[in-house]
């Protein structure tokens, strides 16, 4: 069997059962007989119950990723234009998934508070990608910034009550995107100055 495939079918299985008795209650055993195989079998592919559920949380946000590469990567559109894409799209992502299943946003943000090198990274891939549009628009004359990287990360901070899951969850996904939109035409206007 292909190690890729047996590794996703452990991580669907873990999905799973994450989400019908949370993070306490599941085990790699537990993962191991919904699947039929042994628990040592999980172990050749995830060195421990840490390291399976880092690996859930790392999948889970890089489907919160996946589009927004597309906006990076998209050079024919104008910078100003996929910043504010980029950040429409990533509030409209995390809303979706704190707002559209809470029982399974609860076992990832369970997941999260534990998986900190994975949480850094995904913040880290944020603004690697906040800064390359940023760089661009620098490049075409739409923007004059001295840090591309502080610049991204200052908008990742000045946009957060929109898209941190945490932040989505405690107002139920009442900030209105329009401001959203709002609040990042001033940033466009403000990196042109």
């Amino acid at each position: 069997m292909n190690t890729d495939s047996t590794r996703d079918r452990i991580l669907d299985a873990a999905v799973d059962l994450l989400r019908r008795y949370g993070p306490d209650k599941t085990g790699v055993v537990d993962i191991a007989r919904s699947l039929d195989m042994s628990h040592s079998n999980v172990y050749k592919h995830f060195a421990s119950k840490s390291a399976l559920f880092d690996a859930v949380a790392k999948r889970w946000l890089e489907q919160v990723m996946a589009p927004l590469a597309k906006i990076t990567a998209d050079k024919k559109t104008p910078a100003p234009k996929r910043l504010k894409a980029w950040v429409r799209t990533l509030a409209e992502i995390k809303r979706r998934k704190v707002l559209d299943d809470p029982e399974l946003f609860a076992v990832y943000s369970a997941i999260t508070a534990y998986a900190h090198e994975v949480v850094a990274a995904h913040v880290a891939h944020m603004q690697e990608q906040v800064s390359e549009i940023i760089a661009d628009g620098v490049e075409a004359g739409d923007w004059k910034v001295k840090s591309a990287k502080t610049t991204a990360a200052m908008i990742l901070n000045a946009t957060t009550r929109f898209h941190h899951p945490a932040m989505v969850q405690l107002d139920g996904g009442k900030s209105p995107l329009a401001e959203l939109d709002a609040l990042i035409d001033v940033v466009i206007a403000g990196l042109k100055a």
